[in-house]
């Protein structure tokens, strides 16, 4: 029998030296969670059942428990690297539509704009309607848009200085944008259509001679379409606007396709009248070009934003934390990743930043949670224990040889 208990000794202690080795070659492998050799003890069962004298014939190999505590964080400085803190899992997805989860959180863009890792599995997310800001409940694989999205001017604000001793035009004179004689002074400011395309407004104004508070205000579209009737604008006897008192309303035709009419409103809240040249002092309008990617961001709470060369960043996706009822029961299929299983339960997602999950923490990653020194000190057990348990089956041969002898 102890020829029995020596092997089984023996092949437990093996199993303990593989997974500490398993360790200690993943000491440097990001998001890697260490292992634990569980053993047990075993006993010959009989019809009577054991008795005070059973002696049991060796051990074995119950499970490999992983450890899932937190790794140390290391900053990498690279925006599409993500660290967790906390309980969650990264989702990602093949291209064959297998999924499975991961710590590890080293990701890049691939040429088509997706989120992969270095295997080249998309990140699982969420869409966030980039104008809106709104989160969709569709899982999908993560994509960056190469290009910003248009937006339309809707509102825009000019505040301005009108010289107060400026000559006076004739009334009856109509502000014609191709003769300087007609208008006192005007100012461009641009703005958008429905496609990005930019168009220069510009805007004149006329001084009235026959009520010096008095002006006369037009703008034209490009330089030839109306946008904006001959509209009054009065101020007030200390300089400061009167009227028109709310945002005056804009609309030019266009032909290139984009939404027709180009409608937007204009406040010119803050403008003056005062005995100084005729000047603006700022220029505000919220319409946008369809810029190009120049670079992204991470918030803790797994929202990613894109910046844009025209000044735009866009929210577009939230990447979700997945937790499971039971960690321990995930199934290690390599390269970083678990598949889910009966033991686990089902992935449950969260908002990174709420309950257990934990928060995603961009341009750092998470380090092997393997303790070199401990694994080294079990390392010289294990090889102790191998050795014990190899002297048993040496002090059994002994004592059988010593039988064999008997004459």
């Amino acid at each position: 029998m102890s020829f029995q208990q020596g092997l089984s000794g023996l092949n437990v202690s093996a199993k303990n030296l593989d997974v500490i080795g398993n360790n200690i070659a993943n000491v440097s492998t990001i998001g890697f969670k260490s292992s634990q050799a569980l053993f047990s003890d075993v006993y010959a069962s009989s019809i009577t059942g054991s008795t005070a004298l059973s002696v049991g014939i060796g051990s074995k190999l119950t499970s490999v428990a992983q450890l899932f505590t937190q790794g140390n964080t290391t900053v990498t400085n690279n925006p599409l690297d993500l660290a967790i803190s906390g309980n969650g899992f990264f989702m990602v997805q093949g291209t064959d539509g297998s999924q499975a989860f991961t710590r590890n959180g080293q990701f890049r863009l691939d040429s088509d704009g997706f989120i992969v890792n270095a295997s080249d599995q998309r990140l699982m997310g969420f869409s966030v309607d980039a104008l809106t800001g709104t989160v969709s409940g569709n899982l999908t694989s993560l994509q960056i848009a190469p290009t910003g999205v248009a937006q339309a001017t809707t509102e825009s604000a000019l505040t301005l200085n009108l010289d107060a001793e400026a000559t006076d035009i004739a009334a009856a004179t109509a502000i014609d944008p191709n003769d300087p004689d007609t208008y006192t002074y005007s100012t461009p400011m641009t703005v958008y259509d429905s496609l990005g395309v930019s168009h220069t407004l510009s805007i004149y104004f006329k001084k009235s001679d026959a009520a010096p508070l008095t002006w006369s205000m037009a703008a034209y579209l490009d330089g030839t379409t109306s946008a904006l009737a001959a509209t009054p604008v009065t101020f007030n006897a200390d300089g400061t606007l009167a009227t028109p008192a709310a945002p005056v309303a804009i609309s030019a035709a266009l032909t290139n396709g984009a939404a027709t009419p180009l409608a937007f409103t204009l406040d010119l809240d803050g403008s003056t009248q005062f005995g100084s040249s005729s000047g603006v002092n700022s220029v505000i309008q919220d319409g946008r070009s369809a810029g190009k990617f120049i670079g992204l961001q991470i918030d803790n709470f797994g929202v990613v934003s894109g910046r844009y060369d025209n000044g735009q960043t866009l929210s577009m996706a939230q990447i979700p934390l997945y937790t499971f009822n039971n960690p321990n029961g995930l199934q290690p299929v390599g390269d970083n990743l678990w598949l889910n299983s009966s033991a686990s339960g089902n992935p449950t997602p969260n908002n990174p930043g709420s309950g257990v999950a934990g928060t995603v923490r961009s341009g750092a990653v998470e380090d092997s949670n393997v303790d070199l020194t401990a694994e080294l000190v079990n390392l010289i057990v294990a090889q102790r224990t191998y050795q014990a348990n190899a002297q048993t089956i040496r002090a059994q041969d002994q004592i059988l040889q010593t039988l064999v002898n008997l004459r």
